[in-house]
């Protein structure tokens, strides 16, 4: 009851594909043991996020069975390493991401318009996908996010191992409203009060569109346009930093993108390139006369 269905459906996904293979059969959990599995892990090649999150529920599970006197107490811990550098970063450059706007302004399909409300919100795919025409409103001229959709996996049997959800969006800090540019507000708007505002934005009637079948024709339309094969998440990357490079506040940055925290926007949405670090160099040069 204390968490979403989908955080659930994770939950018991790791468990079934990588806890209980591993510890399931023991009665003590020993430090080399789980250590051992985290390098183990790594070598399969899953990211390291994704064992810290295992090894987060496996610390869970150890603290309830000590708790209840099913585990005796024993203590552990894992030394993480330090993660790759040199990785490229996930965003569009201003040329790249200014192509990508124009092509959806002059070619205004429902898919496009998700694109490009994307570009200039920063939106994730998940509340875009959910986002229906009741959510554009008119009055304040602004976008409500109140959902988001999401397929989630589950581990048990039976046939349908997967299921389309529809709830709330990540964080109580992600429900909130974002203002529309002057721009957006005349494409959405006029249509927002002749189409069915219970329709989906993306597909404009009552069945939405799932992220993944989203995800597939952005990548199609970045092949077409001949630009960098940036994950969608990354218009979100490079909203955050146009916004940066255009002055805006961390705090007001942070509430749009719905974190809970500017620690957050900083460390993961922020990407100064090559030519804002000059900007910045030769700015304190000047400064020194």
């Amino acid at each position: 009851m204390y968490v979403k269905q989908s955080t659930m459906a994770t939950y018991e996904l790791h468990m079934s594909k990588h806890i209980m293979p591993a510890f399931g059969n023991s009665s003590m959990l020993h430090e080399d043991d789980v250590r051992a599995f985290v390098e183990e892990k790594t070598k399969e090649g899953l990211s390291q996020k994704t064992v810290k999150d295992i090894v987060m529920i496996l610390g869970l599970l150890h603290r309830y069975g000590v708790k209840h006197g099913l585990l005796p107490v024993s203590e552990w811990s894992v030394r993480w390493s330090q993660p790759e550098r040199g990785q490229s970063l996930d965003v569009f450059t201003i040329k790249h991401y200014r192509c990508l706007m124009n092509h959806c302004l002059n070619n205004l399909t429902n898919k496009n318009i998700g694109i490009l409300i994307c570009i200039c919100t920063g939106m994730r795919i998940g509340e875009i996908c959910a986002l229906k025409w009741s959510d554009i409103d008119g009055e304040t001229k602004s976008i409500r996010v109140n959902r988001t959709l999401g397929r989630i996996y589950f581990s048990g049997g039976g046939d349908r191992r997967s299921q389309i959800i529809e709830g709330t969006p990540k964080t109580r800090n992600s429900m909130r409203e974002i203002p529309m540019s002057n721009q957006l507000a005349k494409i959405l708007l006029p249509l927002a009060k002749v189409l069915n505002a219970d329709y989906y934005v993306l597909t404009n009637s009552d069945t939405p569109i799932e992220p993944h079948t989203y995800r597939n024709y952005y990548k199609r339309l970045l092949s077409k346009l001949g630009l960098p094969a940036v994950k969608f998440h990354g218009i979100r990357h490079s909203f955050a930093t146009r916004c940066v490079e255009s002055k805006c506040d961390y705090k007001t940055l942070s509430v749009i993108l719905g974190h809970s925290n500017i620690s957050t926007t900083l460390n993961l949405y922020v990407h100064p390139d090559a030519e804002q670090k000059k900007k910045c160099i030769d700015k304190m040069l000047k400064s020194l006369g």
